[in-house]
């Protein structure tokens, strides 16, 4: 899983340069598929349950689970990239958000919010904690800065699957859920949105928005829970140095 996570970590980071005004969502679908073979891995998403593609983009008021399309990126969208892979049969899975050109105060202020609310999730991943230990500190930071934390879709555990049991909420009561063991993975997934929590899914049957036409944003890692505390796997080379801290071969926010 770390093999699989360096190289999932490796490809966001590159699909995040290519989100440029006039590129379009099925472009930026091309370059992950291609990535992801390139890399001696499988696109988990493509066909899963369906699902069209080889990666997830949902752009400002879409939540997850955007299909891409010829629909071209204009400057100020708030661009999700969720993807998936496996290699020799085991899964990762991570997203990031980026802004596409130049963003409003308010989409830079959301993407800010829902990356230190991923930061402050992972934190709480330490043996002896318990599931909700993780959504609350989310849910206290996300809502402290006026945000919403959406319900109806959460993080979960990762392995052989790619959704696997415990389920992962952004919300929670400290001491509540599974007892977090050394040995377990995970995925850790804020969906933050500017406004209400409130959601929908469109006639797609996939992509998930929000219901008042507000922002949302989006950032995902897999970790897993060592003896000492969270490993992620799918760090991305471009996270800031100042955001990340390496301890012997592995690497923590």
């Amino acid at each position: 899983m770390r093999a699989a996570g360096h190289i999932l970590g490796e490809c966001l980071s590159y699909l995040e340069t290519l989100v440029q005004p006039g590129v379009t969502r099925n472009d930026i679908d091309r370059a992950a598929d291609t990535f992801i073979r390139q890399h001696g891995c499988v696109p988990g998403f493509l066909g899963y349950y369906g699902y069209p593609k080889s990666i997830c983009i949902s752009v400002n008021e879409e939540v997850v689970h955007g299909i891409p399309s010829d629909r071209p990126f204009q400057d100020g969208d708030l661009v999700g990239l969720d993807c998936g892979l496996t290699l020799d049969g085991w899964w990762a899975d991570s997203g990031c958000s980026v802004i596409c050109g130049n963003g409003s105060d308010e989409a830079r202020t959301l993407l800010a919010v829902t990356n230190e609310a991923l930061a402050i999730g992972i934190s709480q991943a330490v043996p002896g904690n318990h599931i909700g230990d993780i959504g609350h500190a989310v849910q206290e930071y996300v809502e402290g800065k006026g945000f919403s934390v959406v319900r109806s879709y959460v993080g979960h555990g990762i392995g052989r699957d790619m959704h696997e049991p415990p389920q992962v909420p952004n919300y929670g009561r400290p001491g509540t859920g599974n007892l977090i063991k050394p040995g377990l993975v995970i995925a850790i997934e804020p969906m933050v949105n500017a406004g209400s929590a409130a959601v929908h899914v469109l006639s797609d049957e996939w992509t998930v928005v929000t219901d008042d036409g507000r922002l949302s944003c989006y950032a995902e890692h897999t970790i897993a829970v060592l003896d000492d505390g969270p490993e992620i796997l799918t760090v991305r080379p471009t996270v800031p140095a100042a955001e990340v801290v390496k301890v012997g071969d592995r690497t923590r926010i």
